[in-house]
């Protein structure tokens, strides 16, 4: 462990290191800290580095995703898969929850996760792909047999990164840049090697592991100090992302006005992607616009739901999962499932400003949006399953038009917001409204502002969320007051699985306004 390394060490010394081989493994073990230190502090601290070095070795559980996978799924059978899909997610933050509460089983035994964890999570799978299959034959579609291999899952090291290259976001104050978005096979590394214990520091981890997201992030590698990054122009990890409009083509814009969700209209579900299935998404969402979105809303019911829109032609659903801040305080989801329960917890940040906001093409004129049209923007798996769907874009006020952050939470300086904004797909395939994966029936427009394989431009919705957030601060190597968006555990909270979500159920009339508006290039509300 570095310097923190002693050939004698005190009770308080011990739990310093067993605090920081949890912080190392950015997730799941900052909770076991004062478990590590109670079983060896009776050692000479020789158990103890070995069993923050053990510990230290796995982070998470990178599982391939299915749902991305699938490409055809029969009407009669998509409650059913996805049913199943949501089973494939629990299973995973089940087996996760286990990797975090048995770090001293992993310490004493090299094959313990194989055997007890990963093992038993590839058989559950491959029983319940094996009835994902069984769905879609019985509804007469087709079943990709490879799908049958994605069964297996490996475990993610907390000390090798992939690194992410000329995405504008340097290595400062010692910091570790742990974003790591290139794909390596549909897993990325993650580095948290920067997550060092510094003598002394036992009384600050000991805050976090009570105060921080469940023990499985935000670390330190998570955040930068905004003035320290090199500035850069490129919205969208990987292209994703970039404003659809500019000087030409349809230049007008509609924004409509919905709140920042001060009703506290939230939940854990996802309709689009786990419908019928309490819980989807493992973690919670703000809700604006249409109020009577849950896992168990029909098309009809959203239709004739009410909105916190101004305008009452826009009873479209937006929703995106919550920011918290770990402040010491506990909100009302502290022993929920989808809250405390699967690492979620903290205050729960309510934007100051929320702007939803459509614009145009800077190709040529847009069409209008069908009803009940589903988008799905960014990933909320993107730290396990690579970079390929994620579309995030980290800022703060006064600063989003030099530095966009994808892998790294800003630290804003005094005076500034903290702001995430989210550029969604803008080209729909003139068809659907959505579709097997829930990604395939819409696009991003293409660098010159064109559709690609026969697909229309669409209206691109642009979702700006503005925070007022207390800093965060880097010490020896650990984060005080850290905040994070809600995430799927074994994601640990990292800044690239940020995700939007949007189901379009504006009124013909008021859909027809704000495609005129925008071709005419008019400025609506």
């Amino acid at each position: 462990m570095g310097r923190n390394i002693r050939k004698r060490r005190s009770s308080m010394a011990t739990k310093a290191v067993a605090a920081s081989a949890a912080l190392a493994l950015g997730g799941g073990g900052l909770i076991w800290a004062n478990f590590y230190a109670s079983a060896h502090e009776s050692n000479s601290g020789q158990n103890a580095t070995k069993a923050a070095t053990a510990a230290a070795q796995v982070a998470t559980i990178s599982c391939p995703d299915v749902g991305q996978k699938l490409t055809n799924v029969p009407q009669g059978a998509k409650q059913g898969v996805a049913t199943e899909l949501a089973n494939l997610d629990k299973q995973i933050t089940e087996a996760y929850t286990r990797l975090a509460s048995t770090r001293q089983a992993q310490t004493n035994d090299a094959s313990f996760v194989q055997n007890a964890i990963t093992g038993p999570l590839k058989e559950k799978r491959a029983a319940t792909i094996d009835r994902i299959r069984i769905n879609i034959q019985r509804s007469g579609g087709q079943f990709n047999s490879s799908l049958s291999q994605l069964a297996a899952c490996t475990t993610q090291a907390a000390n090798t990164n992939a690194g992410q290259a000329g995405n504008g976001q340097q290595n400062n104050g010692g910091q570790q840049n742990n974003g790591g978005n290139q794909n390596n096979g549909g897993q990325q590394q993650n580095n948290n090697g920067g997550q060092q214990n510094n003598g002394g520091q036992n009384n600050g981890n000991a805050g976090q592991a009570q105060n921080g997201q469940g023990g499985n992030g935000p670390v330190a590698a998570d955040f930068v100090d905004i003035t320290k990054v090199q500035a850069n122009a490129q919205l969208g990890v990987g292209g994703n992302g970039a404003a659809a409009n500019g000087n030409s083509g349809s230049r007008g814009t509609f924004t409509s006005n919905c709140g920042t969700n001060g009703n506290d209209n939230h939940n854990t579900d996802n309709v689009i992607v786990a419908p019928g299935v309490t819980n989807g998404a493992h973690h919670l969402h703000d809700y604006v616009g249409n109020q009577n979105n849950d896992a168990f809303a029909s098309d009809q019911e959203l239709a004739g739901a009410g909105t916190s829109c101004q305008n009452q032609g826009d009873k479209s659903s937006y929703f995106w999962p919550v920011l918290r801040v770990q402040d010491g305080s506990q909100d009302f989801d502290q022993n929920n499932d989808g809250g405390g329960k699967e690492g979620n917890v903290g205050k729960i940040l309510q934007p100051a400003q929320a702007q939803i906001k459509f614009v145009g093409n800077k190709k040529g004129k847009v069409v209008a949006m069908p009803t009940a049209l589903r988008i799905i923007t960014g990933d909320a798996k993107a730290f396990v399953n690579g970079n390929a769907n994620a579309n995030v874009n980290w800022s703060c006020t006064g600063f989003e038009n030099k530095v966009q952050l994808e892998t790294q939470y800003p630290i804003c300086p005094q005076g500034s917001q903290v702001v995430r904004t989210t550029n969604f797909q803008s080209c729909w395939d003139g068809q659907n409204i959505d579709s097997a994966n829930h990604r395939t029936h819409v696009a991003f427009a293409q660098a010159d502002g064109t559709c690609a394989n026969g697909f229309k431009a669409i209206p691109q919705l642009q979702v700006r969320l503005v925070y007022n957030v207390p800093a965060p601060k880097l010490q020896n190597g650990t984060v005080v007051q850290p905040y994070a968006v809600d995430s799927f555990p074994e994601n640990l909270h990292k800044p690239i699985t940020d995700h939007n979500d949007f189901i379009n159920f504006f009124s013909t009339n008021l859909m027809n306004k704000m495609v005129n508006c925008i071709n005419t290039g008019k400025k609506c509300k």
